[in-house]
């Protein structure tokens, strides 16, 4: 991939702001890579009015690339408006997986107790979100009711990434969903997790409820962890663990679609948080999740030269926090322009460091 191009989902708020950082990160002229970018309008105003049109052609031209990188969109709160274009989105690529890991942010106090990162393999469709739900009878006999679903297919690539990842990272597989209460639905993660527990002998596996889980973190003795979960439950968890290492900013979110080989054909980087309407225009948010997610994009690029930009990127990132360059969010006082200014400054000045050695 010589020349790749990344497809760029342009979305609402604060997130379309953030995004724009992550973008003068990702120039040629800071990584020496160059990139093919190819836009498209998610915000809000578009999705209503093409009817959601733009959200498909995005998806197929993601599935065409193997790449994109996403701002944060505004799910609006009507059932019969356009809905959420990240479940659409997660749809339309067929991705099983949201992986989302929480780690030590330079100078920036943790939770006690915590100090390896965290990792959570969240299954990214299914279950609750487009869970078909109707609602029956009036007054104080109105009934809501849900139909939800998830696939054997769904779960084994979670669980087997989930291993996979712990492997190749030196993680415990740990938690798991609450296949007490249902053996059958929640119960086919957990028959996925044990068989992939047979096929990974080398991986230390200790399986939990959802909630004896969230529990045990507030216990957790530092070592690495690595949670596969079900969509909502993977999507409650992975905002806890970010904010157990001080900012839900703090790092990248990736959705991937495998192949039966468990091989990424399409990876779409984002950050976790919302569109932060009440932080908009006033360039005081945090950008390190849009830029790690940016760099994280460049590590699914087979060549030396991206792989030497993602690690730049990442580095200065961390150690312009390190040297005391934050954002309010992490007890810093740099604008948001300030902070993508001095990842940039370090970025280009390894990239040059690296070329001479």
């Amino acid at each position: 991939m010589t020349n790749p191009t990344i497809i760029v989902l342009e979305g609402d708020e604060t997130g379309q702001e953030l995004l724009v950082e992550a973008l003068r990160v990702l120039d040629p002229s800071v990584t020496r890579l160059p990139v093919t970018l190819q836009h498209f309008d998610l915000s809000l105003g578009n999705r209503r009015k093409t009817k959601n049109q733009v959200v498909y052609d995005a998806g197929a031209a993601m599935q065409k690339t193997g790449l994109g990188l996403k701002a944060a969109t505004i799910t609006p709160g009507d059932p019969d408006d356009v809905g959420s274009p990240n479940a659409l989105l997660r749809e339309i690529l067929d991705a099983q997986v949201i992986l989302r890991t929480g780690r030590r942010i330079p100078r920036i106090h943790p939770i006690a107790g915590v100090h390896a990162p965290i990792a959570v393999v969240r299954m990214a469709v299914d279950g609750s979100y487009g869970a078909k739900e109707w609602r029956e009878g009036e007054g104080l006999e109105e009934t809501a009711w849900s139909t939800q679903k998830i696939t054997r297919r769904t779960c084994r690539i979670v669980a087997e990434f989930a291993f996979r990842h712990a492997e190749k990272t030196g993680a415990k597989v740990f938690g798991g969903p609450k296949y007490t209460v249902s053996p059958l639905y929640e119960g086919m993660l957990k028959e996925e997790m044990d068989a992939a527990a047979k096929r990974h002998p080398s991986v230390r596996y200790e399986p939990q409820l959802i909630d004896a889980t969230y529990a045990l973190l507030l216990e957790t003795n530092g070592e690495a962890l690595v949670i596969p979960a079900l969509n909502r439950d993977g999507d409650v968890m992975s905002d806890l663990v970010l904010k157990m290492f001080g900012s839900i900013a703090g790092a990248e979110s990736l959705v991937i679609r495998f192949d039966d080989d468990f091989n990424a054909q399409v990876v779409m980087a984002e950050a976790p948080h919302g569109t932060a309407p009440s932080l908009m225009g006033k360039n005081v948010a945090n950008p390190m999740a849009m830029i790690l997610a940016a760099a994280a994009l460049l590590g699914y690029i087979n060549t030396d030269a991206a792989k030497r930009a993602n690690r730049a990127i990442r580095e200065a990132t961390l150690e312009a926090v390190y040297d005391g360059i934050r954002t309010s969010d992490i007890g810093g006082s740099a604008s948001t322009t300030q902070f993508t200014d001095e990842v940039i400054r370090r970025t280009n000045a390894k990239m040059e460091i690296w070329e001479t050695l």
